[in-house]
């Protein structure tokens, strides 16, 4: 078992920057070894520790529990004696820890729960609810966080039939406790009106119970629930409307307090049961929007109610949606008290967003253009607004219209003074003129009774270039532009630019990364809604590209030379990555200084990667600079960057790798010979640690399969490499990239010099695959590998491959497997290498044709069905990589690609279009084939004849 003492050691020295990362790497060195994990609980659990090391302790605990628990198949990784001692200890341990080590393990039993729970964890039921008492509330609370940390996770959920069993068991054990327990603190607190200490232990119970009421109805609302729906939502009712000083501190504006924390809260569960089971919820709803508007007009305005305001906002928002409901704010006396009493009071700027504007502007820019805003008071508005304003614009806008023309009246009386009414006209009117939902492309409509561009002419424009009186009016307009782009047009855009531009040098934080987040949107505008082609392109940055780049980076490095600071800003990151996309090779006279300043930046950054996204778009724009860099030159750039990208491998860190072996396996496929300083790489990528990170496996396989490709001679012995093959097939997770790996292996290395030895084997491991764990998805790549290597290496091939494992299993292989899955192939590229491989097959096939003559009517009636299925009108890739769908946020095991150098995936018959063209090949080839064979088409059914004459008929003899 790992030491104690070692392991903590390890922890403390892993919060110190300075051997932070040795002292990772140590803990990883000690993760395989059994105890390994308990370990690390009992660290966290030891008071004699200092808290920084039990909070390194649950931090990593919970890592290693995500990245070793089970495996892609659902088996656990450690042993299962460590399993079960973990899963003994950790609820027991978890419900007597401090709040922030709480979190931490809590996440970790969330993930736990998610492979064990209910099927292979019986006791963690009973367990929980056997340590709920009426009279220990510090237990309680420990437990009752145990429970939310573990069916918190049914919320985001898709319903299923396994789903309701679990939650119907749960609901079985805990609904009788939960609601007593609700009805105990209640009385606890109507007891303790004026003991504090008591209070505040009860209502951060009741804030974990209605925590865990929104859990237990998340997806249907319980049987027990709806019978109890008085009781219960008595309670919620009773302390939407509770006050009590003794919970209040008047000196704290910033920290939401425990009461106000509970109230947010139940005001989630008010508005779920609002939106999803307003039938039986509907005679108590008036009553709710009744006290939701009586919080809504006397709270005041000091940050730390701000949660609850937007979450009372958000349960209005539901209940306008409701048209039996919408009609109490539905005239002309109610839209005036909304707007005078809740809107314009809680969208007008306060001096703590000031504050936040000049004290910690990457966080007002976050908040403002990324929906972090979401329990701010202004989106909360924002939201509501919109929802009226869809039931019924024209009241809303009308009446909206006349409070705007006294707040611009109000301005004008005194500019300097009265900015706030600017910057509230502004975003009034952004609000309302805004059709729809803002996406990333822009606003695609706007409201017909509003004119945009009059607006922007005569109250934004003279914000952009003449006096404002705070930089957030200046920050207004260029947001304005950001907006409604899409209502600009090119000649008004082309003349915003350069104003835009001259932001880059001003002073003010969000001034300059306004604009640069304005000037990246307008890159990527397109030329209309459906169009793939962007509005401006590298003729339209003639002259002003290399400046824009320089003014970019210049603001980039002068933000500091920390890594934390340097890379805190990505927005201009994705500016720089923008421009260099636009520009193309118009600016790659300045590749060389570019790489130079953009790696002195990963340089810096690679001592602690602490923002994703920044990392990401720098990597992006090295990218975009190999990409557009021309094949005399690419040599040059890869040789001043290999030195930085060999110390990151040399280095371990673990966020860049994955960007390191894209770029370097782009280069190898665009350069006619390897040079030795990437060459040197062929070994070491064979080492099973590269693999054992999941984020690196596709990255890695690029590489491989790129030197394979370039100079297969670089692996004088194929073993190493057949067995990156060997374990990548035999996992679900990576399947793709095997069969990826091997379609290489196959066409690019010399079959009867280096590969004969090694087919048959190859061939077994894919067929045992088949048998012991195959994958609907697994079924359908086996089918296209075969249609490759029937395409490239000839349908005898094909044949002979299966047969070697097995004489005539390939007859088992082919009728159990390839004829059934060809039909379901969704990706478009898979689809016709499939088709046109099972072609070939009877068309060119001797041994096929000779030895499986049988086969030919349903491989033709196969064809035939797939050709003329109308389903091939919405096909689309029926493989969905889901952790490249997840947004660049976090760093983790996920792979993040580089759009920038993409990988195009190989087709063997690029002359043969996807859709039009693959129907008529299969055609062509049909009709000279059937012409040989006319007693064929006898075989099929009526219908399928038929079929193949209508096909055959829709091409001319020539």
């Amino acid at each position: 078992m790992s030491d104690l003492e070692t392991i903590s050691n390890y922890l403390s020295q892993s919060v110190i920057a300075g051997t932070a990362k040795s002292a990772e790497r140590s803990l990883r060195s000690l993760e395989n070894q059994n105890g390994f994990g308990l370990t690390l609980l009992h660290v966290v659990a030891s008071t004699n520790i200092p808290i920084s090391t039990r909070l390194a302790g649950a931090l990593f605990f919970k890592n290693f529990v995500k990245r070793k628990w089970i495996d892609e198949n659902g088996n656990h990784i450690i042993s299962s004696n460590d399993v079960e001692l973990i899963k003994k200890e950790i609820v027991p341990l978890m419900i007597t820890l401090p709040g922030n080590l709480q979190v931490q393990i809590g996440e970790a039993v969330s993930v736990i729960a998610d492979s064990d729970f209910p099927n292979n964890w019986p006791t963690l039921l009973s367990d929980m609810a056997s340590r709920l008492s009426t009279d220990d509330m510090v237990t309680n609370k420990g437990v009752l966080t145990v429970a939310h940390s573990i069916f918190k996770r049914w919320r985001p959920l898709f319903r299923s039939d396994e789903l309701f069993l679990e939650i119907k068991l749960v609901l079985d054990v805990f609904t009788e406790p939960f609601m007593n327990l609700l009805k105990t603190i209640d009385q606890e607190i109507s007891q303790n009106h004026d003991n504090v200490a008591k209070l505040n232990l009860a209502f951060d119970v009741l804030l974990i119970l209605t925590k865990l009421y929104y859990d237990f109805n998340c997806q249907d609302i319980p049987e027990f629930f709806e019978d109890n729906l008085e009781t219960g939502m008595g309670i919620l009712h009773k302390y939407l409307a509770y006050n009590n000083p003794l919970l209040e501190d008047p000196d704290e504006t910033e920290e939401a307090s425990i009461l106000t924390k509970v109230k947010s809260s139940i005001q989630e569960v008010v508005q779920l049961y609002t939106t999803r089971y307003e039938d039986v919820f509907g005679p108590m709803i008036n009553k709710f929007i009744e006290i939701t508007w009586h919080l809504l007009t006397s709270t005041s305005t000091e940050p730390k109610f701000d949660i609850l305001v937007s979450k009372s906002l958000a349960f209005l928002t539901a209940v306008s949606r409701n048209a039996r409901y919408f009609e109490i704010f539905n005239n002309e006396s109610a839209m005036n008290d909304i707007i005078q009493q809740i809107i314009l009071p809680n969208v007008t700027l306060r001096e703590s967003d000031v504050e936040l504007f000049e004290d910690d502007p990457i966080e007002y820019i976050r908040r403002d253009l990324e929906g972090s805003d979401t329990d701010t008071r202004r989106r909360a508005c924002t939201d509501f607004l919109r929802e009226l304003k869809d039931k019924n614009e024209q009241l809303v806008t009308n009446i909206f219209m006349v409070h705007m023309k006294q707040i611009l009246e109000q301005y004008q009386s005194n500019p300097s003074e009265k900015w706030k009414y600017k910057d509230l006209y502004v975003y009034l009117f952004t609000v309302l003129a805004i059709e729809g939902n803002i996406t990333t492309t822009g606003v695609s409509s706007t409201n017909s009774l509003l004119n945009v561009v009059e607006f922007f002419s005569e109250h934004v424009l003279i914000d952009l270039s003449g006096q404002v009186f705070h930089p957030i009016q200046r920050v207004d307009a260029i947001k304005f532009i950001y907006t409604f782009r899409n209502q600009l047009n090119k000649p008004q855009l082309i003349e915003l630019l350069p104003i835009l531009a001259n932001f880059l040098q001003s002073d003010e934080y969000v001034v300059y990364t306004y604009a640069a987040v304005t000037i990246e949107r307008i890159l990527t505008r397109r030329e209309s809604n459906t169009s793939n082609i962007l509005l401006f392109n590298k003729n339209d940055l003639t002259g002003s590209s290399e400046i824009l780049l320089k003014n970019l980076l210049s603001l980039i490095t002068n933000q500091g030379v920390s890594p934390e600071k340097l890379a805190e800003n990505e927005f201009l990151m994705r500016a720089v990555f923008r421009v260099l996309q636009t520009a193309e090779s118009t600016v790659e006279s300045i590749y060389p200084d570019l790489i130079n300043e953009l790696l002195t930046i990963v340089n810096i950054i690679a001592k602690n990667p602490s923002n994703p996204r920044f990392s990401h778009y720098t990597f992006e724009s090295i990218g975009v600079i190999l990409y557009f860099t021309s094949t005399q030159l690419l040599p040059l750039l890869m040789e001043r960057m290999m030195p930085s990208f060999l110390h990151i491998l040399s280095e371990d860190i673990q966020e860049f790798i994955p960007y390191i072996f894209q770029l370097i396996a782009f280069s190898v496929e665009r350069m006619d010979t390897i040079p030795d300083n990437i060459k040197q790489l062929s070994q070491p990528i064979l080492s099973p640690t590269v693999w054992e990170l999941k984020g690196n496996v596709p990255a890695v396989v690029r590489l491989l399969k790129g030197f394979i490709k370039k100079d297969a001679s670089i692996f004088p012995d194929l073993v190493p490499v057949l067995g990156v093959f060997q374990r990548l097939i035999a996992s679900k997770a990576y399947e793709i990239y095997g069969f990826e790996l091997l379609d290489d292996i196959l066409l690019s290395i010399d079959i009867e010099s280096r590969l004969k030895p090694f087919l048959k084997q190859i061939a077994t491991l894919l067929l045992q695959r088949l048998q012991s764990s195959k994958t609907e998805r697994y079924v359908k790549k086996l089918t296209v590998f075969l249609g490759m290597l029937s395409i490239k290496l000839g349908p005898d091939f094909v044949v002979q491959f299966i047969d070697e494992v097995q004489d005539g299993l390939f007859q088992q292989i082919w009728n159990n497997f390839v004829i059934t899955s060809l039909p379901t192939i969704g990706n478009l590229l898979d689809r016709k290498i499939a088709l046109v491989g099972m072609l070939q097959m009877f068309i060119n096939g001797s041994i096929f044709n000779s030895k499986y003559a049988n086969l030919i009517p349903i491989t033709l009636e196969t064809i035939i069905k797939t050709t003329v299925s109308e389903s091939v009108a919405n096909l689309k890739d029926d493989f969905i990589d889901m952790d490249n769908l997840e947004e660049i946020s976090t760093f983790g095991s996920s792979f993040s690609k580089l759009v920038s150098v993409s990988e195009k995936p190989f087709d063997p018959l690029p002359e043969i279009d996807l859709t039009n063209g693959v129907k008529l090949y299969i055609i062509e080839n049909l009709k000279k084939y059937l012409a040989n064979s006319p007693v064929l088409l006898t075989q099929l059914p009526m219908n399928l004849q038929n079929n193949v004459n209508q096909l055959i008929s829709m091409v001319p003899n020539n």
